[in-house]
């Protein structure tokens, strides 16, 4: 149990790389056990070997030059890469006992990264109609720090988050990320900030009980 989570929500930290299809296998596992209450809910923080992946959305002609493995992910969205410098957050969360508001929780989601970033002296905002986060480059331009990609089964809330910390940002280049061609891809690092794992995990979860508490579900009117 982590002092800023519910004894309810387990924590689980990776510092070894985890391959995507062992972890997607493993989150599937996991999400169908919360879903019949055998096992707790999970955030579970991680970094994968260099892949990219696939949501429901994903066109062929995004896929540019597949110098690493393709996995279909399962999840919604579309291209994404993952790889070494990368923070990836997997949110299992039961809905049936939140708010059963799956764009309300993508928005909590969002803000949660919106807040820690913030923490480490960088703004980032969402931005109609393109899926992630957003923040402005060393050039002044638009570009993407973090990915939201989500799958919900039986009300149990799989997938999540990744935010570009310090990752080779080349990589992205096998890939239109999220589709979106007219905008690129930046990091805490290409930003100017040097944070390692551990003091961004720390950072997420000081503001897991703002996330938290967005998810409650909205008091039933009272009756007169």
């Amino acid at each position: 149990m982590d002092q800023h989570l519910p004894s309810a929500i387990e924590l689980r930290r990776d510092d070894a790389p985890v391959p995507y299809r062992q972890a997607l296998e493993w989150m599937t596992l996991r999400n169908a056990a919360i879903a019949e209450r055998s096992a707790q809910e999970l955030l579970w923080l991680l970094e994968h070997p260099p892949v990219y992946t696939a949501g429901t959305s994903a066109g062929p002609s995004e896929l540019l030059d597949p110098r690493f493995e393709v996995v279909e992910a399962g999840r919604g969205g579309r291209y994404t890469y993952h790889g070494p410098g990368q923070r990836i957050g997997y949110v299992l969360l039961d809905l049936k006992t939140r708010a059963r508001d799956v764009r309300g929780f993508v928005h909590a989601l969002e803000g949660w990264v919106i807040a820690t970033l913030g923490d480490f002296g960088v703004e980032a905002w969402r931005a109609p109609g393109r899926i992630g986060i957003w923040t402005a480059d060393i050039d002044g331009r638009e570009s993407k720090i973090g990915a939201i990609g989500v799958r919900v089964r039986r009300w149990v809330t799989m997938h999540g988050f990744s935010v570009n910390i310090a990752p080779d940002l080349s990589h992205f280049g096998g890939i239109v990320p999220c589709g979106i061609q007219e905008f690129g891809v930046t990091s805490l690092e290409r930003l100017g900030h040097s944070v390692d794992f551990a003091a961004w995990d720390e950072a997420l979860l000081n503001r897991a009980g703002d996330f938290l508490g967005a998810l409650k579900p909205a008091c039933p009117a009272e009756t007169l």
